[in-house]
């Protein structure tokens, strides 16, 4: 199958999805993953309306990054700039860039370039990393990753102040991650704190702790850019377990809703959940992606503000 020309016809295409960004997680690797199949991915979620395309990162696929995100693996960096070229206004970013498997200075210009040639469209998202094995073959000390991201942070910020040579502008960092360490670098470094995979009942008794660390430090709390798991079943999941984005449409529109008023200034979808069989085939794929947005868009009143959203009934035992 010619993978650049795969068709797809979205049922509806949604121009603004009201008040909050809406972006994909793109597979960056695994089997079929080549630049056409890259290139469609690119075009279809464009089409369908979305702000944002990013994708993850790793650079020496160990046995235990191998189990989760098998070669072959594009780089971040490179793809990035490759669909930059392929596409108009969507914003690009890394969902997230591992920060202490490159230098800062090699981060910061990559970067800086990345956001000066897409026409300021970059958003990078950082994360401290969790494969052992990949930080041993890189030569990175493990141990010290959360360190290691601060010191990197604080470098990156600092060269950037140079605008005759790296030009970054006002390039965002988000802030990857869940621990009281990562609250605290988002607050301290960041401009938006970036959970991943989460349920609503955790997210909701750890915001709080986001703003007393921003009180505390006397600083703005930093925007709420959260990244959750896309994935449609025919009938509700009524499990206390289930993560924000699981479930009926109706669930999944729901979680939109509260996100929105939980502050949630942009929201990423992950529509990939293990199964590598259907990384060669993404028309499922979209097509769950069509059919969310096209809810979401529809359960929009008319000159409603967000204060006003009552959960469905679908919502079953969720508090």
């Amino acid at each position: 199958m010619n993978t650049a020309q795969i068709p797809f016809n979205p049922a509806v295409l949604p121009t603004k999805f009201e008040s909050m960004e809406f972006g994909v997680n793109v597979p960056n690797f695994g089997p079929g993953t080549d630049p056409g199949l890259l290139r469609a991915w690119a075009d279809t979620v464009e089409s369908l309306g979305f702000d944002l395309l990013m994708m993850s990162d790793h650079v020496a696929i160990t046995p235990d990054v191998a189990q989760k995100y098998p070669a072959p693996f594009f780089d971040p960096f490179t793809t990035l700039a490759y669909l930059a070229g392929a596409s108009t206004g969507i914003r690009l970013g890394t969902t997230v860039l591992i920060l202490p498997y490159r230098h800062p200075l090699l981060t910061a210009r990559m970067a800086a370039n990345l956001n000066d040639l897409s026409g300021g469209r970059f958003v990078l998202g950082v994360g401290v990393g969790w494969a052992r094995q990949e930080f041993q073959a890189l030569g990175a000390p493990f141990e010290r990753r959360g360190r290691l991201t601060d010191e990197y942070l604080q470098t990156i910020r600092n060269v950037w102040r140079d605008e005759t040579d790296y030009r970054a502008g006002t390039l965002p960092i988000w802030i990857g991650g869940d621990s009281p360490a990562a609250l605290r670098r988002a607050v301290q470094l960041g401009d938006a704190w970036h959970p991943m995979r989460f349920t609503l009942p955790w997210l909701r008794s750890t915001l709080p702790t986001l703003g007393s660390l921003a009180d505390a430090a006397g600083r703005p709390a930093p925007a709420f850019a959260p990244r959750i798991s896309l994935s449609i079943t025919e009938r509700p999941v009524d499990s206390p377990d289930r993560l924000a984005g699981v479930g009926s449409v109706d669930q999944v529109v729901d979680d939109f809703h509260e996100l929105r008023l939980l502050g949630a200034s942009s929201v990423v979808l992950d529509p990939f959940n293990g199964d590598l069989s259907t990384l060669p085939t993404p028309q499922p794929t979209w097509n769950q992606l069509d059919t969310i947005m096209t809810a979401w868009t529809r359960s929009q009143p008319a000159a409603a503000s967000p204060e006003t959203f009552t959960p469905s009934t679908t919502i079953g035992a969720q508090p």
